[in-house]
């Protein structure tokens, strides 16, 4: 049997290396990481009126003052470009998960003001993607050591809502595998090898949502409203759960009565209960209310 022979120097090399392993994990808040504290979730909703105007076009001026001003309010931090850094490293590969459905796709405003924060951050516009389909075959997104979900909030055939723990159903080649039972297990996506640990920060975009349809194509701009918000956090439960929240007073507002979704967006309260990714109970969630009031509905 060989013998293992333990040096000071072998001890001080595996201190060295536990070390800067600890280091690498403390360049970001625990709150990005998940944590056993029990402190409710946070996220952000921010409106402004201004960001669309009455012809439909988005300011993208005012969409990134947004987007920062929520990142500010999100991280706790004083400055955009440090808040950034709590979600990025120049090292990162860093794949933007987006949404091209043509009746309301991801504002390409967004889209723009996500990478411009993120090359500020420090890294280079080639380890870079904004994808929504073929996700499998993109270079960076096989190689991504990072991801940010975005994508907008509207009613759904299948899973009752399309949110945020539906969007990384690009992850797969056959889609249709987690049809069943309205969507219920959307949440195992994200324990994906492609995925997992992956996810820095999830973006709901509320600027036009669609909060009514029937069959598996439905788009009626009837059924979007102006509400000129996005929904911003690190717990994409979370904030599926504040979005759901807004569509469902949108469509009592609209139709006089509580009228449910069909089918039921079970996959976000499952999501918590089920899979334990994240937070879909109310009273655990810290929402932060900023900018337009009128309209807000929660």
């Amino acid at each position: 049997m060989k013998k293992t022979i333990i040096t000071r120097r072998s001890l001080l090399k595996k201190a060295a290396a536990l070390a800067a392993g600890s280091a690498i994990l403390m360049n970001f808040p625990a709150r990005i990481f998940g944590s056993a504290s029990g402190k409710k979730s946070r996220v952000i909703l921010i409106r402004d009126e201004n960001v669309i105007d009455a012809d439909g076009k988005i300011n993208a001026g005012i969409m990134q003052d947004m987007l920062d001003k929520a990142m500010l309010q999100l991280t706790g931090r004083s400055s955009v470009g440090d808040a950034w850094k709590d979600i990025v490293r120049p090292s990162d590969i860093v794949g933007i998960k987006t949404n091209v459905w043509r009746h309301l796709p991801t504002p390409p405003e967004l889209e723009n003001a996500i990478k411009k924060r993120v090359m500020e951050a420090g890294v280079k516009e080639d380890k870079i993607s904004i994808r929504d389909r073929g996700l499998l075959s993109d270079p960076v997104f096989k190689q991504s050591t990072a991801l940010i979900n975005v994508r907008p909030m509207r009613t759904h055939a299948w899973s009752g809502v399309g949110s945020l723990i539906k969007n990384y159903i690009m992850f797969v080649n056959n889609p249709s595998s987690y049809h069943d039972d309205s969507c219920a297990d959307l949440a195992t996506l994200f324990e994906l090898p492609v995925v997992k640990g992956k996810s820095r920060l999830h973006i709901l975009v509320m600027l036009t949502p669609l909060f009514h349809g029937v069959g598996p194509h439905h788009f009626n701009k009837e059924f979007t409203w102006p509400y000129k918000g996005i929904i911003v956090g690190f717990d994409p439960v979370a904030v599926d759960s504040v979005g759901l929240q807004i569509i469902q007073a949108r469509r009592k507002e609209y139709f006089g009565e509580d009228k449910p979704l069909n089918p039921p967006a079970k996959h976000i309260l499952l999501a918590d209960t089920r899979h334990h990714l994240g937070t879909a109970d109310p009273n655990l969630i810290e929402l932060v209310k900023m900018g337009w009031k009128e309209g807000v509905m929660l």
